[in-house]
């Protein structure tokens, strides 16, 4: 798929779309704050993995050699608390939730970073940070501490907008009468009692939070890169904080671009522990494929809320169905003629197989679609409709018209066809990370187990209903009948009637309306 427009990404910094430009040519630095690993990871860290790995994939497919970093935390005060509840070792309990996270990340099948660099193999690369900070005037020590002194950052608040006559004490931040301004943060903490600590010049301590991300990115990628990235709540006080003290410890220290996604909401609230409204990436794919989370998750442009409900799932793991059922029955009509063996027929001596103009116009919307959508800023909202739909829809009527008997020419033409749109739309999603690593089959049978366990049946329940049904279809039972069918349907599960059987497939649970029950019907696997 060839890229015949610029690509425009947002900058948190300017607050507008800018041409993508990088510092080095076809080399992208790019850095991801990644999670504090105290917990399981909720669905609001799931968006932020996502959003970047499909921009990572993105500048990738356009031919960049990215570099990509995405820290751990596993430094910080709720790890401590966390691990003095359990009876844990810190540093053993955040690895142990390190370890989970890459499990969800490999579910939801986000590629792994370059780097995933952690706190505390990198101490020496932050000492030496802050002492550059304290070298260069812009720090002070109290007691042990080091704090960063934002009277020294004159442009301090230009990616949040905040000003110091304003501020409140950051997220993690104890309002600390030793400090010169109540904005100052951090750099160095003092070790307390029985807490894990290093040596430094300035006492036995750990690092604030915010100086972390700066010496790691540096380390990895130099003071000066492209792309840093993260989620919209760490835009103050975190990267703010990163800003002035990178630049405090090196005056050319530069981002090009600020990158951050928007919130998950429940229900159009903010999802909060506090609130009781909180998901974790395994409460969800213990119901729900994590390919149908994925889609979900790409519902939306990164940059806008994302509002979880049960029935956007729903939809999700059911458009993924048809996705990969649809690319199931191309892959089983196409495999007689898979190897080389479209050369071996006769009839195609001298003569040369074209697609079709119907298959060429498919591909050229698809590209097109998929090109103008992921250049403007990652729009991956509704990307997967109108053209790829259509992609779809081409496959199941190629399909279709296969199975009926055709001039040899003709069947070559439609075979090459369909041959030529999947790869398409296989291309688009592997760039949106959605081609799965298994077999369609595999995954076909995973989203019909996650169904029966949202409805709370086994598959022998289904089929004892499809007997039943069959029964009272041939009793002329048609009332019964059309009840077995609304009642599964009210379950998300739906039934088919193809050929002198009838199948079932997931499908969106269906409200039973009162006295209006489906009329029997026919449809085939892949509607």
């Amino acid at each position: 798929m060839a890229n015949g427009e610029e690509f425009r990404v947002y900058n948190s910094m300017t607050q507008q779309k800018e041409i993508f430009k990088t510092h080095e040519p076809g080399r992208v630095g790019m850095y991801v704050c990644g999670v504090t690993a105290y917990d399981l990871s909720h669905i609001g860290h799931a968006r932020a993995a996502v959003s970047f790995d499909i921009l990572f994939r993105y500048l990738q497919h356009l031919g960049y050699q990215v570099t990509y970093v995405r820290n751990f935390t596993d430094v910080d005060d709720k790890i401590f608390r966390r691990a003095n509840e359990l009876g844990e070792e810190p540093l053993s309990l955040s690895n142990r939730f390190c370890e989970e996270y890459l499990v969800d990340m490999a579910d939801l099948q986000c590629l792994l970073p370059t780097h995933q660099p952690r706190v505390s193999d990198h101490m020496e690369q932050i000492k030496d940070m802050i002492s550059q900070i304290i070298n260069n005037d812009c720090a002070y020590l109290i007691d042990g501490d080091v704090f960063f002194s934002v009277d020294k950052s004159p442009n301090y608040g230009q990616l949040s907008g905040q000003k110091l006559e304003d501020h409140r004490a950051g997220e993690r931040v104890a309002v600390d009468s030793r400090k010169r301004n109540p904005a100052d943060f951090a750099l160095w903490k003092a070790a307390k009692p029985g807490e894990l600590s290093w040596d430094s010049p300035w006492g036995p301590g750990r690092p604030g939070w915010h100086i972390e991300c700066s010496a790691m990115s540096a380390h990895y990628l130099s003071f000066q890169f492209d792309i840093h990235g993260g989620g919209i709540d760490l835009i103050f006080p975190h990267h703010e904080n990163e800003i002035a003290q990178t630049c405090a410890a090196c005056q050319e220290s530069g981002v090009s671009y600020w990158m951050h996604n928007g919130h998950v909401t429940n229900n159009n609230e903010k999802m909060s522990k506090s609130l009781g409204n909180f998901f974790t990436i395994r409460q969800i794919t213990q119901r729900y494929h994590p390919l149908a989370l994925r889609h979900f998750l790409i519902s939306a442009h990164y940059r806008s809320p994302l509002n979880y409900t049960v029935s956007q799932l729903d939809s999700a793991s059911d458009a993924v169905y048809y996705i990969y059922q649809t690319l199931q029955d191309c892959e089983d009509a196409l495999s007689p003629f898979q190897g080389g063996r479209l050369k071996e027929v006769p009839e195609q001596k001298d003569k040369t197989v074209r697609i079709t103009s119907a298959a060429r116009e498919c591909i050229s919307n698809l590209r097109s679609e998929f090109q103008t959508k992921m250049s403007d800023d990652l729009n991956t909202a509704q990307i997967l409709t109108v053209a790829f739909q259509e992609a779809l829809k081409f496959i199941n009527t190629s399909l279709n018209m296969l199975k009926k008997k055709q001039q040899k020419q003709q069947q070559l033409s439609m075979i090459e066809s369909l041959i030529a749109v999947e790869k398409e739309v296989k291309e688009v999603l592997n760039i949106l990370g959605l081609l799965p690593s298994s077999t369609y089959l595999e995954v076909l049978e995973q989203l019909k187990d996650k169904a029966l366990k949202r409805a709370g049946m086994v598959e022998n329940d289904v089929l004892h209903l499809i007997e039943e049904r069959t029964l009272a279809r041939k009793n002329k039972d048609f009332s019964k009948s059309d009840q077995i069918r609304a009642d599964l349907t009210v379950k998300g599960i739906a039934l088919m009637d193809v050929g002198d059987g009838t199948i079932w497939r997931p499908c969106v649970p269906v409200e039973q309306e009162h006295n209006a029950l489906p009329v029997e019907q026919t449809a085939s696997t892949t509607g």
